[in-house]
């Protein structure tokens, strides 16, 4: 009985030993990333090459200088790529253009892991893209905090007559007017941009009319003031081949999964470039030959519901008094004071800080984009 006490204490002993576990990685691993596409749009074509630093760093990547970076074609012309910064090279805008039909390869040389290496991206056909036939909106009801309100939801409709285009990819800029509700003198209208972020990929090998309609673009339901004044969406579309179309549906799969021990992770997903020297070398990124087709669109619709941006904007209330400076003793901070007729005489400002309420280049600019009246 003695002895089987003492067994069982020892494996309670062991079970509530919990020891670290690591994964085998290799710490001082460098791995080198490639981020590049070139078009047949007119300007500068961008390389971008860095490399992964060491798991256990705090930093993500280290920019790689000095490569040597040129583009061939399949009629044997060159073009030798210059780097404008640590890491970024772009090639001649007066002398490159990409031209639909031609087949383009990537060359680099880098120094990774101590030595000069030699890298090259599989040959890549740039396929031409059709124009984009329309891009529209229909408006869509939900409710926020129990208000009934509209949203946008923005649509896409494209085909190919030529049949040439079966692989599709699309991003988008987007920018807003927006005005601030208080009748401040200075900086109360501004324009707020951002790019898009997800991954917007379509097959349509598989179909025998190559036609997409009512591709869902872009929604927007938040209690924000992006429809409030005037809205612009820039949309790019983009030719892909099959092996590039696959490489982002395994990114988008990746970027849409839950993080987990087993899930798909970017280390993993293949890409188009290959060190010349050691095929055992692994390079991560992909370069991009490809055909842009883009359209613009505006929209100055009324939509209803409340915009609740501005609810905790108020911060006091002043009869106004002359010559009142721009910053008052005793109020923690530097306020701006707003001047709101909307009272009976006397009439009052509102003290409000120099963030979103009070300036509107805290969140955009006050300099107007210059295709801004080109609806008109």
């Amino acid at each position: 009985m003695r002895y089987f006490i003492v067994i069982l204490f020892f494996l309670i002993l062991v079970s509530g030993c919990v020891s670290e576990y690591i994964p085998g990685l290799k710490e001082n691993e460098e791995m080198l990333v490639v981020e590049g596409m070139i078009s047949d749009q007119p300007g500068e074509s961008t390389v971008n090459i860095y490399k992964t630093l060491p798991i256990w760093t705090r930093d993500f990547r280290t920019d790689v200088e000095n490569c040597k970076v040129w583009i061939t074609d399949d009629l044997g012309n060159e073009d030798l790529l210059r780097m404008v910064k640590t890491g970024t090279y772009v090639t001649d805008s007066a002398a490159f253009r990409g031209i639909p039909g031609r087949i383009y390869t990537l060359h680099f040389t880098a120094k990774v892991n101590g030595g000069l290496h030699t890298y090259e991206s599989i040959p890549m056909k740039m396929i031409p893209v059709p124009p984009i036939d329309t891009i529209y909106f229909e408006k869509r009801d939900y409710t926020y905090q129990g208000i009934p309100t509209e949203g946008c939801q923005i649509y896409l409709d494209t085909h190919d007559p030529s049949d040439l285009c079966k692989f599709y990819r699309w991003d988008y800029s987007e920018t807003w007017e927006f005005r601030l509700p208080f009748d401040v003198v200075k900086n109360r209208i501004c324009w707020a941009s951002e790019i898009s972020k997800e991954i917007m990929i379509r097959n349509n090998s598989i179909i025998t009319k190559d036609r997409i309609l009512g591709y869902p673009l872009k929604l927007i339901e938040n209690p924000v003031d992006r429809l409030s004044v005037k809205y612009s969406i820039l949309v790019n579309q983009y030719s892909m081949n099959e092996d590039e179309y696959y490489y982002w549906e395994r990114l988008k799969n990746s970027a849409e999964q839950v993080g987990g021990l087993y899930d798909i992770i970017p280390s993993t997903i293949p890409g188009n470039v290959f060190c010349m020297d050691d095929n055992l070398e692994r390079v991560l990124g992909y370069f991009s030959v490809s055909s842009v087709a883009s359209k613009r669109i505006f929209i100055k619709k009324d939509f209803t519901g409340r915009n609740g941006l501005y609810d905790l904007c108020l911060s006091d209330t002043l009869k106004i008094t002359t010559n009142m400076p721009d910053t008052i003793p005793g109020l923690r901070g530097c306020f701006w004071m707003i001047y709101d007729y909307s009272y009976l005489v006397p009439p009052y400002v509102i003290l409000t800080k120099r963030n979103v309420c009070g300036d509107c280049t805290s969140r955009g600019t006050n300099v107007k984009p210059d295709y801004w009246d080109e609806d008109k």
